[in-house]
């Protein structure tokens, strides 16, 4: 089920914000999300400064489960993107972001953080929209994206010890520019295990 398709009608229903922002529904079902100047969520290889100031739009989920999101970012500057989260605490979480990199590209980028952050470009994509998943098992996560909601393909296969309670949501973020929009088009979170990690379903 998708749990934007009432947002605006129901306020928020029963998502919550870290680092609140400004938003507005989008028609018929979904959200769109300021992504305010300089925000991210990021602790660097390097041990410099953390940011914690992302935008993540969350609800709790405990045990296994496989969540999903389509993400329509307005890429206006480099590291602009729209992701998928799961999070523990400020130094355990791993987000799947639509992503401008530093290359001119847009590309499907993932982050697990355990104490710092590391940080993978993944396939570039030349589309508006993608859809993201993350599936959990255990302290075993998979991410995934596909460009139709259907055909995922693997992007990231990792652990991570993580309580069984997590937060799990949708980031807006801008972290070197002067903010842009995120439209988050589908968010939905499944208590269910797949059958195969690597294919995602």
């Amino acid at each position: 089920m998708n749990l934007l398709q009432n947002v605006g009608q129901d306020g928020l229903g029963d998502l919550q914000w870290t680092n609140p922002t400004g938003w507005e529904p989008l028609p018929g079902g979904g959200v769109r999300v300021l992504a305010q100047a300089r925000t991210d969520f990021f602790r660097n290889p390097d041990g410099s400064l953390p940011n914690e100031n992302g935008h993540l739009l969350w609800l709790p989920v405990e045990g296994d489960f496989v969540a999903q999101a389509h993400a329509r970012p307005t890429f206006a500057s480099t590291y602009d993107a729209g992701a998928l989260m799961v999070r523990g605490d400020e130094t355990h979480w791993a987000k799947l972001c639509y992503e401008a990199t530093d290359f001119g590209t847009h590309a499907v980028v993932s982050v697990v953080t355990d104490g710092r952050s590391d940080d993978a470009n993944g396939v570039n994509l030349d589309l508006p929209s993608v859809w993201l998943q993350i599936v959990r098992q255990g302290n075993l996560f998979v991410m995934h994206y596909a460009t139709d909601g259907k055909t995922w393909r693997m992007t990231r296969y990792f652990p991570l010890d993580l309580p069984p309670k997590i937060a799990v949501g949708m980031v807006a973020q801008s972290p070197v520019g002067p903010g842009t929009m995120v439209d988050f088009l589908h968010f939905s979170v499944e208590r269910r295990r797949v059958g195969n990690l690597r294919a995602g379903v």
